[in-house]
């Protein structure tokens, strides 16, 4: 299986976060990520959060999600911050709203599997750790680096060396000056068995009967 894109569903989501979030003048952040999640039909979405962030991505995220009708599942870092995203999300008025989690990535990670588009803030210090802990749906995913022109590791970020384990191969990537930089991956599995490992290729040996040439191919 494979994440498969729909236009339709991506323009309907597109259109309608921009009449939800009109009022917040953004630069088109929330409207991309949302027609994102929504066209490759993510059926779980997870996103970071931290008290002070800015709502207009959670709101196109939340959209996406019913789109799709999959889950919206947001971690924050603390009980203040639960309550302010809460409060905001609840004051736009999307129902139902999304799913809230407390804690550190290594605690709640094991208990969202399948995860098909995940959005981290590049603002936050354990942004690449929620990265590598994701457990992916086995169709692909689609990663998101928000305010990725915040990142103190800019030069040295890559997204080859967040899933590097050989259960992932990294499809394309792309860097997009929007708002204050996302960054966005697209990863499918590698077809490799669960139990093999990175550099664990197979060489198949095919002998032309014509030429008598020999050729070995790496599979």
């Amino acid at each position: 299986m494979k994440l498969v894109w729909s236009p339709e569903r991506a323009s309907k989501a597109y259109i309608d976060t921009v009449k939800s979030c009109q009022l917040f003048h953004e630069s088109g952040v929330a409207e991309l990520i949302s027609a994102t999640a929504a066209g490759w039909n993510a059926k779980l979405i997870v996103e970071t959060w931290s008290q002070g962030g800015v709502m207009p991505t959670s709101i196109g995220l939340s959209i996406a999600r019913r789109h799709t009708g999959g889950r919206h599942v947001c971690i924050v870092p603390d009980e203040r911050s639960r309550t302010e995203y809460a409060e905001r999300m609840g004051d736009a008025g999307l129902l139902p709203e999304p799913e809230v989690i407390v804690g550190e990535p290594e605690e709640l990670m094991d208990g969202l599997v399948g995860i098909d588009f995940l959005v981290v803030d590049s603002k936050r210090k354990d942004f690449t750790r929620v990265l590598r802990l994701a457990k992916l749906s086995n169709k692909g995913a689609v990663l998101v680096c928000k305010n990725a022109n915040s990142r103190t590791d800019s030069s040295t970020f890559r997204w080859r060396s967040i899933l590097d384990d050989g259960t992932w191969r990294l499809v394309r990537s792309v860097f997009l000056p929007v708002g204050k930089g996302l960054d966005i991956a697209h990863f499918a599995t590698s077809g490799a068995s669960s139990g093999s490992r990175k550099g664990d290729a197979k060489w198949i040996k095919h002998v032309d009967q014509r030429s008598g040439e020999v050729h070995v191919i790496r599979r």
